[in-house]
């Protein structure tokens, strides 16, 4: 399976140096929980991270900033993994797991942004595989491990 079977199409760009409560309002309005954040604030630009709802609420509301004046730049991920649309499935999610991550960016070959693959994309089609990236993100000193998920409820042998 390739990861243009399994992304999501839809992508959502901000700017870096839009106000929080915008970046808030435009996944309210596209029913989303991540924007990608792009240099220019336009999906033709260069993906310097991704903002999640939870790094909202966590790296700036929770400090006591002001949605409303801080800036996407200042709460988002700023560590991007990337994969291409016709890279095989199995492969993207490897990367994902091997750097502790829960979305990558898609791009196609002529380098255009055409999607996001997240580990909800991945459960839809490998239960496990998405089970390696979620084990692996919340623990990520512990060595990455392949096949037998749960790992941890597989009986020695």
């Amino acid at each position: 399976m390739l990861v243009r079977d399994a992304m999501t199409r839809r992508v959502e760009p901000i700017g870096p140096d839009e106000p929080l409560v915008a970046a808030a309002r435009r996944m309210r309005e596209f029913d989303v929980g991540a924007l990608v954040v792009c240099a220019d604030g336009r999906a033709d630009g260069r993906v310097i991270g991704f903002i999640t709802d939870r790094d909202i609420v966590v790296r700036a509301i929770a400090a006591g900033r002001d949605p409303a004046v801080a800036n996407v730049r200042g709460a988002m991920t700023a560590y991007v993994v990337e994969c291409a649309d016709d890279e095989d499935l199995a492969e993207a999610a490897a990367r994902m797991e091997e750097r502790a991550v829960r979305r990558a960016v898609v791009f196609d070959s002529a380098r255009q942004l055409v999607g996001m693959l997240s580990v909800d994309d991945i459960a839809l089609h490998s239960q496990t595989l998405a089970g390696e990236i979620i084990e692996h993100a919340r623990a990520p000193e512990r060595p990455v491990h392949r096949g037998g998920w749960p790992w941890w409820e597989v009986p020695a042998r």
